[in-house]
């Protein structure tokens, strides 16, 4: 059994026949209308959002079966703040600013692909993506934030983890 995997970033619940998705599934005996509706199925949620996908084809058979990963963390922050895109210069221009218990929302979604080995470095993760796009985090910058979170200020609500 020969299997192809192919990787990629799709727009949640708009997947197409097109690329990048049609030219790699072209040459495989795959029904690719058959691939895109269970992509868009399973992204479905994840709507406006890039979301990575892998497809797993077994060449001879023509079997697949669709993996759905979570987006990039830029982009999760992006939905959640409400805004297109981050800041040109997120030293100086703050276009959002998010609650800290959003962060963590996005920090437990986001766990399984993160370097971080508990939920307070998964939290600090997030924190330092928001502050490279501009974001601030209850009102102040991220980089203040990651300091209480080291200093125990935000211990009740990280569960003591």
């Amino acid at each position: 059994m020969a299997e192809k995997t192919i990787s990629a970033l799709v727009d949640g619940g708009n997947a197409s026949a097109g690329p990048p998705l049609g030219p790699e599934l072209g040459p495989l005996p795959v029904d690719i209308g058959q691939v895109v509706a269970e992509i868009n199925q399973k992204t479905d949620s994840f709507d406006g959002m890039e979301v990575p996908v892998d497809v797993i084809v077994d060449e001879d058979t023509g079997e697949f079966e669709v993996e759905v990963g979570t987006p990039p963390v830029a982009e999760l922050l992006k939905e959640k703040a409400g805004i297109e895109s981050g800041s040109g210069e997120p030293n100086k221009d703050k276009v959002a600013d998010l609650d800290f218990e959003t962060i963590k929302q996005v920090a437990e979604m986001k766990r399984p692909d993160l370097v971080a080995l508990d939920l307070r470095g998964a939290c600090k993760e997030v924190i330092g993506s928001a502050v490279s796009m501009g974001v601030t985090v209850d009102g102040e910058d991220g980089r203040v934030i990651q300091q209480r979170i080291d200093e125990g200020e935000y211990d009740d609500q990280l569960g003591g983890e």
